[in-house]
């Protein structure tokens, strides 16, 4: 089985921030696979289907983003799988909006979401698509706001873009693996800021 954990914070008042394009793309996988994520499983919302003949589960943990990982450490658990039979979807304020990037393992980035999940996993081997949300140069002191901002109306064509790749990207590492979609999906040339 694959489990496809996306990150963000749970409740209406986060809903459509920038800190929560995780959850939009596991909302995305679940339309287009065809599978409910509704199921309360291990601090999360979950759901299963299969792809190309592949189990995968979907989740969206109903834990604030800061502690991911203690959902995605819990259905790991319940379901006997290795952290290798993890993707983490995650924003990324480094990577302009409308580019993806996909990592076998490494640190956390300063993305606190993903910290918690390397945390709770016991490991840096998890593999994770980052979707870039940056549209200008933040400095620190406005990093929070700017992450649970909104996207503004003129950002949504490169938001689509970047979905799109990023359902993509998860496809194909469902398919194939995680080298195969790094390959396809990491590109050198930036999108303009």
């Amino acid at each position: 089985m694959k489990l496809i954990v996306g990150l963000g914070n749970p409740g209406p008042r986060y809903s459509g921030t920038r800190h929560n394009v995780g959850f939009l793309v596991i909302k995305r996988l679940a339309e287009r696979w065809g599978i409910s994520v509704k199921s309360p499983l291990c601090h999360s919302k979950t759901g299963e289907g299969t792809v190309s003949g592949e189990p995968v589960r979907l989740a969206l943990p109903e834990t604030m983003m800061n502690q991911s990982g203690e959902a995605a450490a819990a259905l790991l658990k319940r379901f006997r799988l290795d952290p290798s039979s993890l993707l983490v979807v995650c924003d990324d304020a480094a990577l302009p909006l409308g580019m993806i990037r996909v990592r076998s393992k490494g640190s956390d980035g300063g993305h606190q979401g993903l910290a918690s999940v390397l945390q709770e996993t016991r490991t840096e081997a998890v593999a994770r698509l980052r979707v870039g949300i940056r549209t200008k140069p933040v400095g620190p002191e406005e990093m929070i706001s700017f992450v649970l901002g909104r996207f503004f109306p003129s950002e949504k064509k490169r938001l689509e873009e970047g979905l799109e790749l990023a359902e993509a990207a998860c496809e194909t590492w469902v398919r194939q693996g995680v080298s195969a979609a790094m390959n396809k999906f990491n590109r050198r040339v930036e999108c303009p800021v």
